[in-house]
């Protein structure tokens, strides 16, 4: 379902993607390694609380998230990573971890760092631990809109 959603929210755009299949894998790391994607091209998705409410942070698989820094960034009081079980039903059909970034789509704000929007090409998760996905950068931000900042 989340990456029929994914895919169809994309060919309704007109955008062109590849879909990657590669061995099972967990970290944003390895599955860069293993789809020959460079770490700083990976986009991870991480979920955060954000002051009582649920985001998506999207950052290559290289970085860190500095909760301090994003809270100071987007004006909250405090950030912390989201528990699983507070996330895992609104991405149906989607394995834990491997969640898409497009949270426009399942009603979270996105936001995204500035070391990957330097990205000509993104590639990331698509919902499963055996899929990637890859298109251009700047079809992601102009079709989620994720807000750019530091963390």
């Amino acid at each position: 379902m989340s990456l029929e959603r994914v895919t169809r929210y994309l060919d309704e755009h007109s955008v062109k993607y590849i879909l990657l299949q590669h061995s099972q894998a967990y970290t944003a790391q390895e599955i860069a390694e293993a789809v020959h994607v460079s770490g700083r091209h990976f986009a991870k998705s991480v979920m955060v609380d954000i002051d009582g409410r649920l985001a998506l942070v999207v950052l290559p698989a290289t970085d860190r998230i500095d909760l301090q820094q994003l809270a100071r960034s987007v004006g909250a009081r405090s950030v912390e990573l989201a528990k699983e079980e507070d996330f895992k039903n609104r991405f149906p059909d989607c394995e834990v971890g491997a969640m898409p970034p497009f949270g426009n789509l399942f009603d979270m704000e996105v936001f995204v760092s500035p070391h990957l929007t330097q990205a000509e090409t993104i590639a990331f998760n698509a919902g499963s631990h055996t899929e990637v996905m890859q298109l251009p950068y700047s079809a992601y931000e102009r079709l989620v809109k994720p807000a750019e900042v530091a963390m």
